[in-house]
């Protein structure tokens, strides 16, 4: 025998069973399209970094930590695929194409040669760079005020000319100057001759001493030895990447090194008039927001330059030359 309350009872369980599935239908139909427009808006950025050494490792952290502060973090709605090259041009283009394939919506390529690799493949997709010394010299823009083409950026361009007169003022009896760097790096090149127009108005003689390979900088350091009173470094990422060996040989020969970036006198260079590249990449950070969010692009953003370089001297490499720092330094 059937009983009206259970016909009534079996009607009420169909019923929200219906209600249940249709709920479930709707909320996975909504789940989908939530996802389907996470996965539009997500952002894919390609980080090309030349070298590992503690400045270009700065402003990557730097540009990774600003496009966070503006609400781009990484994993969740922009993917970050960051790529070191471990300073072998080679990689630089292999990275390049692999970020070109991958179809991402940014790059940012840290250091001159990484910017050179991949400007050079792509004309589409906008590019940053960061920790390039003059943009224009470079051939990566047609002019540091206004790019005109897909690329623009950050400058590391440091105050050469003073950083010449520390080097007179802490060692005034110095006659010759060793220029340490990197013959494939135009960056080097440019501040270099910058270096040796402010060292003819000194009235200090000068060597040039190039290195080609990493392998080859203690070699190219020992040749100075006894023709130099002290060794001016520019923010080269070769000598920089190999400082520590430069140290081992101007430590013991008692030179000082005047350096580029203060990154270097954490393997015992002397002294600087350095920028933050912590800070330099942040800066990188706001114009990569920019264009994310469609607001501007690189063809009319100006190259943009840190502003109040620091001095810095290590004073403990300081004691172990004899070198006497100035009262007013």
């Amino acid at each position: 025998m059937i009983f009206k309350g259970d016909i009534i009872m079996k009607k009420l369980f169909i019923a929200l069973s219906i209600v249940i599935l249709f709920i479930a239908s709707c909320s996975s139909k909504k789940d989908n399209e939530n996802i389907s427009l996470l996965n539009s808006e997500v952002k894919k950025i390609g980080i090309l970094q030349l070298v590992e050494h503690y400045a270009l490792d700065q402003a990557n952290k730097g540009f990774v930590d600003g496009l966070k502060e503006a609400g781009y973090e990484d994993g969740k709605n922009v993917i970050i695929d960051y790529q070191n090259a471990q300073g072998e041009q080679a990689n630089c283009v292999t990275i390049s194409q692999k970020f070109i394939n991958d179809k991402v919506d940014l790059i940012l390529a840290i250091a001159t040669p990484a910017a050179q690799a991949v400007a050079n493949l792509t004309k589409d997709i906008p590019i940053l760079i960061t920790a390039v010394t003059d943009p224009a010299d470079s051939k990566l823009v047609a002019d540091n005020k206004m790019p005109g083409g897909n690329v623009t950026g950050t400058s590391d361009l440091t105050p050469v000319k003073e950083q010449m007169e520390l080097l007179k003022k802490l060692i005034p009896n110095a006659k010759n100057v060793g220029f340490l760097y990197s013959s494939s790096e135009q960056n080097s090149k440019f501040q270099i001759d910058i270096a040796k127009a402010k060292a003819n108005e000194l009235g200090l003689s000068y060597v040039d001493a190039t290195v080609t390979t990493p392998n080859d900088l203690q070699q190219v350091v020992q040749s100075l030895v006894g023709k130099v009173d002290v060794i001016y470094v520019p923010t080269d990422n070769m000598v920089s990447a190999g400082m520590a060996n430069v140290i081992g040989v101007t430590g013991p020969a008692n030179i000082p090194v005047i350096c580029g970036e203060a990154a270097m006198l954490n393997a015992g260079g002397l002294a600087t008039y350095g920028i933050d590249y912590y800070e330099l990449g942040k800066l990188t950070a706001t114009q990569a927001v920019k264009i994310l969010k469609g607001e501007s692009n690189p063809a009319d953003m100006p190259i943009e330059y840190m502003q109040n370089p620091v001095l810095e001297i290590n004073t403990n490499a300081a004691n172990k030359l004899g070198v006497t720092i100035p009262a007013d330094l």
